[in-house]
């Protein structure tokens, strides 16, 4: 399957071919939604989508990025102040909940959102009124509110960091945008069309030995990642792009590469014997595919095609805590 659109959501994957589906299918209701994914995988492109396709089209589609946003400032910005309500407000201010009136709000990274802004944010969404900071009487809006976090946020409410009501507003039509590593088939189809966007009219065909380098590294800046490193190489590439013109890290990314260099040790070690340089080579597969899988479990397993049950195992086998990941 190909599916590309005007919003640029580019894939030939059936996770995201089933999930662009349902998005058509909610765009037009009103109801909150909730995009959850790694950073980079693409959430701002999916509530452009849904706002591009709701009935609120013509109105105002305001982005907000609240982890760049200083928390003393938030509640300011998202829903206004009067003039004078603390030392440097000068003139009546309107949030940009306001300025979304009538049309939709995406508000990024909600899970950096401090508790004291998530109560207010609940008021919003329960009642459609605000309240100015300074102000004394309340300021109905027209709003449909679409949020993304790049964690679970039930991780948070079990460590009382996020309202639990808030959640349940928030998560009406809840959305997982898979990350790259989980649809690496996209990979291919993703570089082409950045490189012919970046290109300026080059020709920029990719080895099958460079294109294999780039469907095995993990991508841990996803979409993004791929998309700055498609920038960096249009802009320096002349011709065909090999595995020398990518970044060392991608270059070198096999995990039997890192594995590999991590054991070179136990080769030229004469106390070691055979078992015991296995044992470290099998240790080491482990950490690498957990590290290449964000020290999820389950796809660190189907990373290297064993059962959850042996992964674990063999975890407790060379006394692999992941507790201590980072």
């Amino acid at each position: 399957m190909h599916v590309e659109n005007p919003l640029t959501i580019v894939s030939q994957n059936k996770k995201i071919y089933e999930l662009i589906e349902k998005v058509g299918k909610i765009a037009p209701a009103d109801s909150s939604v909730l995009l959850v994914g790694e950073t980079g995988v693409g959430k701002e492109v999916f509530a452009d989508y849904i706002h591009r396709y709701s009935g609120r089209r013509d109105g105002p589609f305001v982005k907000v990025g609240l982890a760049a946003m200083p928390a003393d400032l938030l509640e300011s910005e998202l829903f206004g102040h009067e003039k004078g309500a603390f030392t440097s407000a000068h003139a009546v201010k309107k949030g940009l909940f306001e300025i979304a009136d009538g049309g939709s709000i995406f508000l990024d990274d909600i899970d950096d959102v401090p508790l004291v802004i998530q109560s207010k944010l609940l008021r919003v969404l329960e009642s459609g009124e605000l309240m100015r900071v300074g102000a004394t009487r309340p300021i109905c809006v027209d709003v449909r509110v679409i949020t993304a976090s790049k964690i679970d946020l039930k991780l948070l409410i079990d460590r009382d960091k996020f309202r639990s009501d808030l959640f349940y507003r928030l998560n009406v039509l809840p959305l997982y945008i898979p990350p790259l590593r989980e649809r690496r088939d996209d990979i291919p189809l993703l570089m082409h069309y950045f490189l012919e966007n970046y290109g300026n009219g080059k020709t920029l065909p990719v080895t099958p030995r460079a294109m294999g380098a780039l469907q095995e590294y993990s991508w841990p800046g996803n979409v993004r990642e791929l998309r700055n490193v498609a920038q960096r190489l249009a802009l320096f590439a002349e011709g065909e792009i090999d595995i020398n013109d990518l970044p060392a890290e991608i270059a070198h990314s096999g995990g039997l590469d890192v594995v590999l260099k991590k054991c070179q040790a136990c080769f030229y070690k004469d106390d070691m014997s055979f078992s015991q340089v296995i044992a470290c080579l099998e240790a080491n597969l482990l950490k690498q595919a957990l590290t290449a899988n964000r020290y999820n479990q389950s796809q660190a397993a189907r990373h290297l095609k064993m059962s959850l049950s042996t992964f674990r195992d063999k975890l407790k086998k060379h006394c692999i805590l992941i507790s201590d990941s980072p």
